[in-house]
């Protein structure tokens, strides 16, 4: 059972379509799979927020028992809460990253439940990049050889991150890993902070040494291995 009467769990395309067709405001879909742990907690954000924003629906999917809302949505991973208003999309926050969800429903949903949405203060907004880029230093020194990809070591969810990974196990490397889709503040800041757009990125001793196409070319040359720690090399 929901917690509120606009939360919504989808058992019918024909359900959000509709609504979607009537609603003159903007209404919450929320794209969640049972496996997913991450999911836990945004599933109680969006109740919360459910009951603060009570003039927005909420819709709950199950992305995986609807692969033509999904792939509409173009959805990639779960969690992701988008905002939407009629057939456009407003906003889209992908993972279990809280503090963006809780900023884009009050950017985009605070007008039409009576509620003013605050700019952070520029002071605020400085302190939150100082503190980002002190976490992901830490995440890049995690490991002396760390990978950050889509998905896992085990089971990577895209082309790119499942090469790389493959590259390294060939490769006996011992590496660590952190799946970007998990964490949105992550994967958006660490492009930022490397200067480089895309991913998976590999760091080795804490210096960026690039994606797929330059790891490749690194493991026919032989420089990767004698880049990496002796200690991070399986025997």
């Amino acid at each position: 059972m929901s917690k509120s009467d606009n939360v919504i769990q989808v058992q019918d395309e024909k359900e959000l379509r509709l609504a979607l067709e009537e609603k003159s405001h903007e209404v919450v879909i929320y794209f969640w799979a049972s496996w997913a742990e991450q999911c836990k907690q945004i599933e109680s954000v969006i109740d919360d927020l459910a009951t603060k924003y009570s003039k927005t629906q909420f819709f709950k999917i199950e992305a995986e028992n609807f692969e033509g809302i999904s792939e509409a949505y173009e959805i990639n991973a779960v969690p992701t809460v988008i905002v939407a208003k009629k057939a456009k999309i407003l906003a889209r926050v992908e993972g279990a990253n809280v503090a963006e969800v809780v900023q884009q429903i009050a950017a985009n949903c605070g007008a039409a439940n009576g509620i003013g949405s605050q700019q952070p203060a520029a002071e605020s907004s400085s302190e939150f990049k100082q503190d980002l880029n002190t976490r992901l230093k830490g995440l890049i020194e995690r490991a002396p050889v760390m990978v950050f990809i889509k998905g896992t070591a085990a089971q990577p969810r895209c082309g790119f991150s499942k090469k790389i990974v493959n590259m390294l196990n060939e490769q006996n490397i011992k590496y660590g890993y952190f799946d970007i889709l998990t964490d949105e503040q992550v994967r958006q800041g660490l492009k930022e902070y490397s200067d480089w757009p895309t991913y998976p990125q590999l760091y080795i001793g804490g210096e960026l040494v690039g994606g797929v196409d330059i790891v490749s070319e690194m493991i026919e040359s032989g420089e990767l291995v004698d880049m990496v720690p002796e200690d991070s090399i399986a025997k």
